[in-house]
């Protein structure tokens, strides 16, 4: 086997694949991984939103950073919210819709 590794043969020894490093691949939590994704997607877009806006209405460096900054932050708190829903596994809890005028089936 020593011998057709040296002449270039497609035979690999099983000494020589245990010394190759291996490449694992990373697998996290399903959950985990889209909030990475969610996180990392709505940070970017974001901030090319607020940076977008910037060059439209501002002039000054400093208001346009303070415009990326506002819409990564805003990336950043969207994220943080979607994936404590993820994680949790509940739903955003809305507060039931009251109308401001009865219904004639509710005035018997």
């Amino acid at each position: 086997m020593a011998e057709e590794a040296a002449e270039g043969g497609g035979s690999v020894s099983v000494s020589e694949k245990k010394d190759a490093p291996s490449l694992r691949r990373y697998d996290l939590d399903p959950k985990l991984d889209a909030c990475l994704d969610l996180s990392i997607r709505r940070l970017v877009y974001s901030s090319v939103a607020g940076a977008s806006a910037a060059l439209l209405f501002f002039r000054s460096r400093t208001t346009r950073w303070a415009s990326v900054a506002f819409g990564a932050g805003v990336g950043i708190g969207a994220a943080y919210t979607e994936c404590s829903y993820i994680l949790n596994g509940s739903s955003p809890k809305r507060p039931q819709r009251i109308s401001p005028f009865p219904s004639l089936s509710q005035e018997k």
